[in-house]
């Protein structure tokens, strides 16, 4: 059974040097989806071959230069991943790849098993479309910059979701486990990290529960800072952005169908909270912060 101490790995426990956080297919269990976050000192650098996978730098703080075999990407990255959009680089499967900073800071790698090698690619903060999903006390955003439908990639799905203080996001609970009209299977990274306050770091919630038989990922996890929570099939949602907290997660998303598409099914007990929206209006504290493409569309 998949439960919460094995997909619930809190900050640290992931470790493998150099790197923070490190999950593959094979520390996962599963075939496609990876994600590696790392600190760079002041000056620091980190080399790594993509081997069979495509791969998006991602700043979640601080600037970068990415070299991937002749091709150099300038990253202004943010402050932080509570300050802004961030450009990024797309590098391919069988590269050599570089990563600099010359004042430092923290970078995620997000990874998938892929077949076909694209050409390295710079994504622009710019470009990057926000979404404002839900309503209410569902309200959130979405930094839709490796979408499917918006950034090429073969395998990879990798987007930002920011959850206002005291609100709910993943929700409602939803699944992508299956192969079948409607739904595609996908195996699912969250990243967390939440915004502190005067007087404490701040936790979140996660939960992840089984959606039939065979598959059995069960998980009630408080989450923090540099915490991840594996989703191979079940479930997932809510998460719970403590008050007082605004909550970060990083979503990798990857498998093993042709279509490359974030297709879902609701969980039928919750499903209805969606035509609940049309009548809420969306959290006016969003967006955190604005993009050249904001979509208002509840969904």
């Amino acid at each position: 059974m998949n439960n919460t101490t094995s997909l619930h790995l809190p900050a640290g426990s992931a470790a493998r040097s150099p790197y923070a956080t490190y999950v593959d297919p094979e520390t996962a269990g599963w075939g496609y989806s990876s994600l590696r976050a790392i600190e760079l000192i002041a000056g620091g650098s980190h080399e790594f071959e993509t081997g069979d996978s495509e791969w998006i730098v991602l700043p979640l703080s601080g600037s970068a230069t990415v070299r991937c075999e002749g091709d150099v990407f300038e990253l202004a990255g943010r402050q932080s991943v509570f300050s802004g959009v961030s450009d990024f680089a797309y590098v391919p499967r069988d590269s050599q790849v570089s990563v600099s900073s010359e004042l430092g800071g923290r970078f995620a790698f997000t990874g998938a098993r892929c077949g076909r090698r694209l050409p390295a690619r710079y994504g622009a903060a710019a470009d990057v479309p926000v979404e404002l999903r839900g309503a209410g006390q569902s309200s959130r955003q979405v930094n839709n910059f490796g979408a499917a439908g918006v950034f090429e990639a073969d395998k990879l799905i990798a987007v930002e979701v920011l959850t206002p203080a005291g609100n709910w996001s993943s929700f409602p609970p939803h699944k992508h486990d299956t192969e079948a009209e409607g739904e595609t299977a996908l195996e699912e990274v969250y990243y967390f990290e939440i915004a502190p306050s005067p007087a404490a770091d701040g936790v979140g919630y996660h939960r992840v529960y089984p959606s039939g038989p065979g598959h059995t990922s069960d998980v009630l996890a408080e989450v923090g800072s540099g915490d991840v929570v594996l989703v191979p099939d079940g479930w997932h949602g809510p998460s719970m952005a403590l008050p007082g907290h605004h909550m970060y997660y990083l979503n990798v998303m990857a498998g093993p169908s042709d279509e490359r598409a974030w297709l879902i099914s609701d969980d039928p007990c919750y499903g209805w909270i969606r035509e609940t929206w049309a009548a809420q209006e969306i959290d006016p504290r969003l967006p955190l912060y604005t993009a050249p493409s904001v979509a208002g569309e509840p969904r």
